[in-house]
């Protein structure tokens, strides 16, 4: 292993991956990926089931396949792929690391490119009350004990949650022999993707209940039982609407949050909004020369979108890291969040790195119909986009002309949402 690198990708998985190719095909000569798991391709090793790609490579693969596809590309492109590899931690430019194979290193890159993904919340970050048995798993847990290492987690299932893992799971329990009871979730609307839910709930006669959640949960040694109850428009359990399931494994999919140990040791200012860093145009953070991209900025719903953003990460870190990048200074604009807007990615604009139309990604706070997007400097519209439906589950993308860009006379853009009709 060299100890200097043009660019150092921190994680193997779908972001790291096409990250690092972009890097190679942008010109960068020496490009390293640090993977902690002991093969490439991160979280769609254990998504067997089909749907990747549909955007990207018009066509559908399952997981594996679309993490193979970018794992033979690294490997044809030169891409050095270090396995089994914990990164420690990235201060500037220096990337410490425990491997395997080599032991202690520190890895000095031109440019740094933080690709780590995100993880799920656990039953003690939503504090699900009642006793404390077996048979609790998060719903890529499970995921993971079925899909690569062959055990069934249960016969009987509730799941907590609808975001796209827990019904991607309601199908997967299905087909695998278990009757999954429920799928119950806290919103007045589901969290996960519009095809999900008819390709795993629907097509499987799986009831949803909606604006209901967990109360309890009782079991000795294993999970016996679940208390489901709904919820009043302060999200708290109505006595008297409870459901008592008999079952004994409960899933939980209540959302994933970008892991970003490394990059808060790092002194990466963060966003609150996304629990990401706080990213420019082109995904590069608020440390120079340090870049982050897919679910480690903000959690998206299709692989697709991940490689789209990433490839746009490791172009910008191989222009950095061979000094082809804009100087530092000029114009800098920032993107703030209006009505209805949760976030938006990137979080700031420099005008000069600009070229001929911005990318803008967010994610509205409910289920909107007949809606239109305005990006606006001040009072001023710059901008407008019209959808018909818009749902938190699903991410949304704009694009600004560069020639609309330079209408903005203030220092920050608003993107927000005005709605004609609300669900």
């Amino acid at each position: 292993m060299r100890t200097e690198y043009d660019v150092i990708v921190v994680g193997g998985g779908p972001a790291g991956l096409a990250a690092a190719c972009s890097a190679k095909e942008a010109g960068a000569e020496h490009v390293l990926v640090l993977e902690r798991d002991k093969e490439a391709g991160g979280i769609l090793n254990q998504c067997i089931h089909n749907g990747f790609g549909l955007h990207y490579f018009k066509e559908e693969l399952t997981g594996p396949e679309y993490a193979a596809r970018f794992v033979e590309q690294a490997e044809e492109l030169g891409v050095e792929i270090c396995l089994d590899t914990m990164v420690l931690a990235v201060q500037e430019h220096v990337v410490t690391a425990c491997s395997v194979w080599e032991g202690l290193v520190y890895l000095k890159g031109k440019a740094i490119v933080l690709a780590m993904g995100c993880r799920e919340r656990t039953r003690g970050a939503v504090a699900i009350p009642g006793d404390r048995p077996s048979g609790v798993f998060t719903a890529g847990t499970a995921q993971r004990y079925m899909n690569i290492e062959g055990w069934m987690v249960g016969r009987r299932v509730v799941i907590l949650g609808s975001g796209d893992i827990g019904l991607i799971m309601a199908r997967r329990m299905t087909l695998e022999g278990a009757k999954v009871l429920a799928c119950v979730e806290l919103m007045p609307y589901c969290n996960g993707l519009n095809r999900n839910i008819v390709q795993c709930l629907d097509d499987y006669g799986i009831p949803l209940y909606l604006s209901h959640t967990v109360t309890n949960v009782e079991g000795l040694q294993r999970v016996e039982k679940v208390t489901v109850a709904q919820v009043g428009l302060d999200r708290k359990p109505i006595a008297g609407t409870e459901m008592v399931f008999d079952c004994d494994t409960l899933l939980l999919s209540v959302g994933l949050i970008p892991e970003n140990e490394l990059t808060i040791k790092a002194g990466i200012p963060m966003d609150n909004a996304t629990r990401g860093a706080l990213v420019y145009e082109n995904m590069e953070t608020q440390e120079p020369g340090v870049f982050s991209c897919g679910n480690v900025v903000h959690v998206h719903d299709l692989v697709d979108f991940v490689t789209a953003e990433s490839q746009k990460a490791g172009k910008a870190a191989a222009e950095y890291a061979m000094k082809r990048s804009c100087p530092e200074g000029g114009r800098v604009i920032t993107v703030n969040e209006g009505n209805h807007v949760t976030y938006t990615v990137p979080q700031a604009i420099r005008m000069d790195n600009v070229d001929n139309k911005l990318e803008i990604s967010f994610r509205v706070n409910s289920v909107l119909r007949d809606a239109e997007i305005h990006v606006k400097d001040g009072e001023k519209l710059i901008a407008k986009f019209k959808r018909e439906h818009m749902a938190p589950g699903e991410m949304e993308h704009i694009t600004v002309p560069n020639v609309l860009l330079n209408k903005v006379e203030g220092d920050e853009i608003i993107v927000s949402v005005e709605l004609q009709k609300e669900v």
